[in-house]
């Protein structure tokens, strides 16, 4: 083929690919027939990784809006732009699958590379706990959540293992994305935890930063 012709007459082959050369063309019409291709482009080629596409999903993040209220047809919207812009290659996402987390399974909605999207009630509703979230922080660099309720009296299981999710997000730098009934200062009122909580808002805040965004993730 002409790619054996070019190497063998000792052309210098220069390309640049968001995608590393294994994944090429994945899932790809007669695919069989594209791996010689990437046979030769791994034994004659460098294959340099720039920057591991930090720069890129710092620029995603930046863009995309971090915090939604109310629960309207834009939240859906947002979200589902925000995974986009994190996850771009589409044939890796799976879609409603649970995950084991713990020996137990937590449905989530969308999972790809190292981002993952749960509703609210999957993650802070039944038996959840704080090695579920430290497992999560550890497995992945971006995690969405829907549809977070307004939290207060009748909801203090809730609200504790939402401070304690973000706990472990923020010490191990994950990226995170919400939808919520209500604006972030008033998502929890009326219960006994206004203390504790006022650390998770502030948290939370910082999570949508520059300097926190650019952090790398520690897994």
């Amino acid at each position: 083929g002409l790619m054996e012709l070019l190497f063998a007459r000792g052309v210098t082959l220069i390309a640049t690919s968001n995608i590393v050369p294994d994944k090429l063309y994945t899932n790809g019409l007669q695919r069989q027939r594209f791996l010689p291709a990437i046979a030769l482009v791994k034994k004659h080629c460098e294959v340099v990784n720039v920057d591991s596409g930090t720069d890129y999903r710092l620029r995603a993040l930046e863009q995309a809006e971090l915090y939604h209220s109310p629960l309207d047809e834009q939240a859906e919207v947002s979200l589902h732009s925000t995974f986009d812009s994190l996850v771009p290659a589409r044939d890796e996402v799976r879609e409603n699958v649970a995950l084991e987390v713990e020996g137990r399974d937590i449905p989530c909605r969308y999972v790809g590379e190292d981002v993952v999207w749960f509703d609210f009630m999957a993650l802070c509703d039944g038996p959840r706990s704080q090695n579920d979230y430290i497992e999560l922080a550890r497995e992945f660099h971006a995690v969405l959540i829907s549809d977070v309720p307004a939290l207060g009296r009748d909801s203090e299981d809730q609200a504790r293992r939402f401070i304690s999710l973000i706990d472990e997000f923020y010490d191990r730098n994950v990226k995170l994305a919400m939808s919520a009934a209500v604006p972030l200062e008033a998502i929890y009122s009326g219960g006994n935890l206004s203390f504790e909580f006022q650390r998770t808002l502030s948290r939370v805040l910082e999570m949508q930063s520059h300097d926190y965004l650019a952090r790398p993730h520690r897994p």
